[in-house]
């Protein structure tokens, strides 16, 4: 006798599901165990809680008992929430590329009794629609495959398993010159939208790894064309509707190619990226509006965001009430209702809020239209008109909050954070950032030093992944320049250590996603390629570097080439692909590294003003000034001021220059070693 097996998860996705007449198992060798005994294939479905159309086909399919009959009857059914397992998303995402299908969620595959894929899609309406057949059908023709072509069913899943371990090798040692970046970033930029920002055409994701390559290349090779395009996407997607005007934060990706209309889920991640690259742009614009918005997101994250043990949650659902957007959307009279008519006139005309609306009758708020600020007090109005409404929102039913604590997602957040912090002199989110540090690193850590995945009600789920270990490895490299601790120093060679024994890989090199003690899924992928999160391989790699700078350790040199040479075949086959470790591997010739170091607080402050006006992107950066060098290394406590003097050391890899207290010194010394001469 079988059943729904996910009341005891703690997955909210999963927890979603624990209802529906399907007789879901969770994965595990429990489920995998069923598939074998019962000799039935596996239908798995994959998705994540503030996903639409998950919550689609959950309604119109996994909650209809005909339908969720013929699932019992003929398969073992399993529910994972792929930001709960990454790593056997990953796996079988790769597998419907194979298929020739696009990727997306949910993800429905159909697997044999060992776990392997032979076929699948993703979304499958219950009726023939959308150019899809209706789900039953999909699942009594599988299910007839399965009982009657077996040798057709293990040609594809042995097909299917042999492309996924292939893994592809260093080429020729050759490495992609200044000049191939040169050529590929002004290729991408010309690829971008001049108008709007965002790769041209629709949907438009933020992209946050091909973006980060073109201000790379921007600040790199001077060049104003990569910079614009930037600043361009930056700004519409600031002004845009992706963009929540009244709460702050940003939805995941924008349907329409002007960034009007957002797919509404909120990911920690998305907002991650974005104020790490928005603080890194700011830094060169001083564009007051990138200020704001990072002040915004922030206090959204403040607000909104913060689990159990100071650990950040991962999303808000895209939907309230079954619908799709209806908690951020107004209408022309809800806003007059609140305002007054005045001020919902002068309101209405900025934000564009109209009577006929902007999406489906109603209206998506935005700046699209005029997107410059207006005169201070305007915008002070502007915030007293967004408060009340603001008010107003938080009477309504609010979207699901998918609060587990994910060790990736937190990583790249605390990174951004602690950065952010010291850029725009803001203490309390470096202290946000440390206490959602020291979550990870006291309640997802094993007592051997390894992390857990996710942590929720007390509960820690799914072994650690490369993306753990890398994420989580940056943010300690980023609040050790934040704060000198050298605790956060001890954590990046720790997380690197055990990236190194259990996922490296000794034939062809670079990390397996998976651990090497991973035993449920049935190929280990080890790939670089940008995903909507930036790879554990291209942030291992800026981590590697950074560690190699620091200590001098020769080790982490040969440990970041040799990482950097193997997915030169992938690279050379799909650069556009590979943004993410082409951005990190322009430090290999020499990674930028700042010290400000002295007692003297005046030359200090204006040295330090001088560097955070100026975007030297990569470079690891210390303010010494309150620390007298304590728990840093060498390479940069021996760089000390005097008591009565402060000074800035500007390094390109192990060659320093002459230390400066000037600030216009200092300009000139940034500007040159953020540049880097054509090869």
């Amino acid at each position: 006798m079988t059943s729904n097996h996910l009341a005891n998860e703690t997955s909210p996705y999963l927890l979603q599901h624990k209802d529906n007449p399907v007789h879901w198992w969770a994965w595990g060798p429990e489920a995998l165990a069923e598939a074998k005994k019962t000799g039935k294939p596996i239908l798995l479905s994959v998705g994540y809680a503030a996903c639409h159309w998950c919550h689609v086909m959950a309604h119109e399919s996994f909650e209809d008992e005909p339908t969720a009959q013929l699932m019992n009857d003929l398969y073992v059914n399993i529910k994972v929430d792929r930001e709960e397992r990454p790593d056997i998303d990953a796996l079988y995402m790769s597998a419907l590329m194979r298929f020739n299908e696009q990727g997306g969620w949910p993800l429905t595959m159909f697997l044999d009794s060992e776990a392997r894929p032979f076929w699948g899609g993703t979304y499958f309406p219950k009726q023939s629609q959308y150019g899809r057949p209706a789900f039953a059908t999909v699942l009594l023709q599988i299910a007839q495959v399965f009982q009657n072509e077996p040798e057709k069913v293990q040609a594809n899943a042995e097909r299917i398993m042999m492309d996924l371990a292939q893994r592809s090798g260093a080429g020729d040692g050759r490495t992609l010159s200044d000049l191939a970046v040169k050529d590929l970033t002004t290729k991408l930029a010309r690829a971008v939208d001049r108008e709007h920002g965002g790769l041209s055409g629709a949907p438009k994701f933020p992209q946050w790894n091909v973006f980060w390559l073109l201000w790379r290349a921007a600040m790199r090779f001077d060049d104003d064309a990569c910079k614009q395009a930037v600043i361009t996407t930056l700004r519409n997607i600031c002004q845009g509707g992706i963009y929540d005007h009244v709460g702050g934060g940003f939805s995941r990706y924008s349907v329409d190619e002007i960034w009007l209309v957002p797919h509404f889920e909120k990911m920690l991640y998305d907002n991650a990226l974005l104020i790490d690259l928005m603080t890194e742009v700011w830094r060169e614009t001083q564009d007051p509006l990138l200020l704001h918005r990072v002040r915004e997101t922030v206090g959204w994250l403040e607000r909104e965001m913060i689990a159990e043990n100071g650990g950040l949650a991962a999303s808000l659902d895209a939907d309230s009430e079954g619908e799709e957007g209806k908690f951020y959307v107004w209408t022309a009279a809800e806003i007059k209702d609140v305002l007054g008519a005045d001020d919902a006139a002068f309101f209405a005309k900025v934000y564009d809020a109209t009577e006929d609306g902007n999406f489906e009758g109603h209206s998506i708020l935005n700046r699209l239209n005029s997107q410059a600020l207006l005169s201070e007090a305007e915008e002070v109005r502007l915030s007293q008109m967004r408060c009340k409404l603001f008010g107003r929102r938080a009477r309504r039913i609010g979207p699901g909050w998918d609060d587990k604590v994910l060790a990736d997602w937190n990583g790249l957040m605390i990174a951004a954070l602690s950065r952010a912090a010291i850029v725009f002199e803001k203490p309390e989110w470096l202290a946000l950032s440390e206490r959602a540090f020291d979550c990870i690193a006291s309640r997802m850590t094993q007592a051997n030093g390894r992390l857990w995945h996710s942590f929720r009600a007390g509960k820690t789920k799914a072994p650690g992944t490369a993306s753990d270990y890398a994420n989580m490895t940056w943010a300690a490299m980023r609040l050790h320049q934040a704060t000198g601790k050298e605790v956060y120093l001890d954590h990046a060679k720790k997380w690197t250590d055990i990236l190194n024994r259990h996922h490296w890989d000794d034939e062809a090199g670079g990390y397996f996603t998976a651990a090497d003690d991973t035993d449920d899924v049935v190929v280990r992928m080890r790939p670089a390629h940008d995903d909507a999160v930036p790879n554990a391989n291209a942030i291992q790699l800026s981590n590697l570097i950074a560690l190699w700078a620091l200590t001098g350790e020769a080790a982490f040199e040969k440990r970041a080439r040799d990482l950097y040479n193997s997915f030169q075949m992938d690279l050379a086959r799909a650069p556009v692909g590979h943004c993410g470790l082409i951005a990190a591997g322009l430090d290999l010739s020499g990674l930028a590294q700042i010290v400000i170091s002295g007692s003297d607080l005046t030359t200090a402050a204006a040295l330090r003003r001088t560097l955070h006006a100026k975007s030297v992107p990569g470079a690891l950066e210390y303010l010494v000034s309150d620390m007298a060098g304590q728990g840093l290394p060498v390479a940069i406590s021996a760089k000390a001021g005097t008591a009565d003097k402060s000074m800035a050391y500007v390094c390109s890899g192990p060659v320093c220059g002459l230390p400066v207290d000037e600030p216009a010194q200092l300009l000139e010394r940034l500007m040159e070693v953020r540049a880097s001469a054509l090869t």
